[in-house]
């Protein structure tokens, strides 16, 4: 008895509209074409999905899908294009792409249509499908009993057909036609049309494209750049006259006198010491993008780099431009001392009440019970007061009376955080010109 085609087998499932099912080898139901192994294409007819088809590949003179079968389309490249044959190029193209084709390995867009057509029995004739050789396709017809199962390696059907149907088979079986033998000349011409076709793409195909980038070589190289950086930052704080770990009243002399900045100890203030100097500093460069980072994050990314506990002294280098009575710009720096207790104030002598020049609050009275003047409205006659909150937050009550300037950081957009930073330092550039000028460009 002569093999099921997979092509006929094929054209009579989609002409008796029979709902062809993917299976595995075992006759279970798969999940999807790519982890199939046969395709159920009627209750008695099981074929592999790798099966090749009469159905030639452009470019390929192959005759025999047996012994050639690169040069053939697979029975599962033919029955996608069948079910996706309403489905847009770009996105027929990327689905036979996840259901494990490779390129040119399905059927491309020019030749879709056509397949289409011949499947629905719309023509009859196709130049670029192999006859068969020595018979006629018969009729599709439902099978009664007997089960047919196609192996992977040659398509021979395995079945215990009847008497009655050998009968039946013989019967129909015709004379052998006449193998049909193409122009050589027309093979080139087509060659040469198909040589020249381009596949449709869309904006998706052409973004997504056929291969997964992997960006993960950007990222650590980025994480080295900022890493040796902050490493160059702390030699060089390291190297300045005043190490921060043996900071002592002696070590300081008249001629560096530079002004302090007190803020609050509170763990849930806005600004700590983990995160005081890329806020007042680091993001008066352009460079940096995100500018202010909350106090919990940064506490965490310190503790991820091993630093569990914050410096009690950090030193802030701010660059100024002055305009002189000429009207000629200077650039000058100037250094700035942060602390957060009266214990790092101790540090700077005798005299470091005189050069605190700013107070940054929470709202919190306590915070002012160690301070040399600890009523907030004496103190903030003798430093300038800077109470931090969020831009939403309700207005505090407490502070109404203390003669302190509010500073209000933004929660979501930090692309205002350089204009809050600029405007901090205009009022206590202000402050210090007008109160304790000596600390100017100390």
């Amino acid at each position: 008895m002569r093999a099921m085609d997979p092509l006929d087998a094929l054209r009579a499932a989609v002409s008796a509209k029979y709902d062809i099912t993917t299976v595995n080898a075992s006759g279970a139901l798969a999940g999807s074409l790519r982890t199939a192994t046969h395709l159920r294409l009627s209750a008695t007819t099981t074929l592999p999905k790798n099966a090749p088809t009469r159905l030639r590949k452009a470019g390929s003179s192959a005759t025999d899908p047996t012994s050639h079968p690169d040069g053939f389309f697979m029975l599962e490249a033919v029955y996608l294009a069948w079910l996706l044959r309403d489905t847009p190029g770009g996105e027929y193209m990327k689905q036979a792409r996840e259901h494990g084709l490779p390129a040119g390995g399905f059927v491309s867009l020019t030749e879709r249509k056509s397949i289409v057509d011949w499947l629905k029995r719309t023509v009859n004739n196709l130049g670029n499908i192999i006859p068969l050789l020595g018979a006629v396709p018969t009729p599709f017809r439902p099978p009664s009993s007997t089960c047919l199962f196609i192996s992977t390696t040659h398509t021979q059907v395995l079945s215990s057909a009847s008497t009655r149907q050998r009968g039946d088979v013989g019967a129909t079986t015709s004379p052998s036609k006449r193998r049909y033998v193409p122009d050589s000349t027309d093979v080139e011409v087509v060659k040469r049309i198909r040589q020249g076709e381009v596949e449709l793409h869309d904006h998706n195909t052409v973004l997504r494209g056929v291969k997964n980038n992997n960006f993960s070589s950007v990222r650590d190289a980025c994480v080295a750049k900022l890493k040796s950086l902050k490493e160059a930052r702390r030699q060089e704080d390291a190297c300045t006259p005043f190490l921060l770990s043996k900071v002592t009243p002696e070590t300081f002399c008249v001629e560096n006198v530079y002004p302090i900045i007190m803020i609050s100890s509170s763990p849930t203030s806005l600004i700590t010491m983990f995160n005081v100097r890329r806020f007042l500093q680091e993001s008066m460069h352009v460079l940096f993008i995100v500018l202010f980072e909350p106090s919990a994050e940064a506490r965490a990314h310190a503790a991820a780099e091993g630093t569990t506990r914050a410096e009690d002294l950090i030193p802030i280098d701010r660059e100024r431009t002055v305009v002189e009575p000429g009207g000629q710009t200077r650039a000058s720096a100037q250094r700035y001392y942060v602390v957060d207790s009266v214990e790092a104030l101790n540090k700077f002598g005798a005299d470091a009440w005189d050069r605190v020049v700013c107070v940054l609050t929470t709202g919190q009275v306590w915070q002012f019970r160690p301070y040399k003047w600890s009523e907030p409205r004496v103190l903030f006659h003798h430093v300038k007061g800077i109470y931090v909150s969020w831009t939403n937050d309700p207005p505090n009550p407490k502070v109404k009376d203390w003669n302190v300037t509010e500073l209000k950081i933004d929660p979501h957009r930090r692309h205002v955080d350089k204009s809050t930073v600029a405007y901090f330092w205009k009022t206590l550039d202000t402050w210090t010109a007008l109160h304790k000028p000596s600390l100017v460009n100390a």
